[in-house]
């Protein structure tokens, strides 16, 4: 049978099976009960107290085990640490801030006496919820690059590129914990001193662990469709750009030497014979004008109109696949 809402002296006055404390957003005098009354280490209990979020870690000491865990924030996708402390007999959990995958589980234990099996079913169970968390902000992610890859709503591709940015340092949020949570897990299925763990315990740790693979995994295939994504939409607009450089350097190719000559023409010596031609500014248009044809004509048969095409690449839907 589980008993619930008890006190600190009721688990100094009676002897339980193994309970579970839970400190949710706690008080300075409440914290002290982690070294008055349950003695732990004073390294674990400066890591917990401590206002920088840790990487997730686990620590072994002589009765028990300091975990430090990692939930989401699913708004900003900051960390949100979870310390646990693991026992034969008991199991204590501090939130500096108030984690709602783990309230949520202190609320169904309250309500389900199927979990009265020890504190490391316990443990599992938290750090389940917690990876299971993770998944909903990967799936948006994963929504939010199909939508830039199919840019329905016709964004620039100034406008898509920072968003691909923003998701990418997203995504470098999350592997900063994706990434040590699993090399915990995989710490502790396969730690030699905790032998007293048992079989069915460490099944369960390892189907979290294989969830927490799978998110590394997608997360990683998320930043090479984002990497070639950014890369196509970097080389359209590198097209675009040399195309409209283009352009621009043939008609000032073309002006040079018409330039050239109103230059030559616009100058103000009396002695130019050509001045007083009758027909000399008819003759000066025209030969400027002929001149402006064949280099056109020449550039056009070197190809250096072909600039349709480019236009019309830059039209064509972007089209790349993932596979993870």
């Amino acid at each position: 049978m589980l008993l619930h809402d008890l006190t600190i002296k009721d688990l100094k006055q009676k002897n339980y099976k193994w309970y579970w404390a839970d400190f949710v957003n706690p008080t300075a005098d409440e914290s002290s009960l982690l070294s008055s009354f349950f003695r732990f280490h004073p390294l674990a209990v400066e890591d917990s107290l401590d206002e920088f979020t840790q990487r997730p870690k686990i620590d072994f000491y002589d009765n028990y085990i300091f975990l430090v865990l990692h939930a989401i924030h699913h708004e900003t996708l900051t960390p949100l640490e979870v310390d646990v402390f693991v026992g034969e007999k008991f199991i204590v959990t501090y939130q500096q801030k108030p984690i709602r995958n783990v309230n949520n589980l202190w609320d169904r234990i309250r309500k389900d006496d199927s979990f009265g099996q020890g504190p490391f079913t316990i443990l599992h169970a938290v750090i389940d919820h917690l990876v299971d968390d993770y998944f909903p902000p990967v799936y948006a992610m994963e929504e939010h690059i199909n939508s830039i890859e199919e840019n329905s709503e016709n964004e620039s591709i100034q406008q898509l590129i920072e968003r691909l940015f923003d998701i990418r340092a997203d995504l470098s949020k999350l592997r900063r914990s994706v990434i040590p949570m699993s090399d915990l897990l995989y710490r502790i299925i396969h730690s030699e001193r905790l032998s007293h763990l048992k079989e069915h315990h460490r099944l369960y740790l390892h189907d979290v662990y294989d969830h927490l693979l799978k998110l590394a995994e997608m997360l990683e295939s998320y930043r090479e469709f984002s990497s070639d994504i950014r890369d196509s939409y970097l080389s359209v607009n590198s097209n675009t750009m040399n195309s409209i450089m283009m352009t621009l350097t043939v008609i000032t190719t073309i002006f040079m030497p018409l330039t050239f000559i109103a230059g030559v023409y616009g100058m103000n010596f009396k002695n130019m014979p050509e001045l007083y031609w009758h027909y000399g500014y008819f003759i000066v248009l025209g030969f400027m004008g002929v001149t402006a044809l064949i280099m056109f004509a020449f550039f056009r048969a070197k190809g250096w109109f072909k600039i349709g095409r480019t236009r019309e690449r830059k039209k064509r839907k972007i089209n790349i696949q993932v596979k993870y």
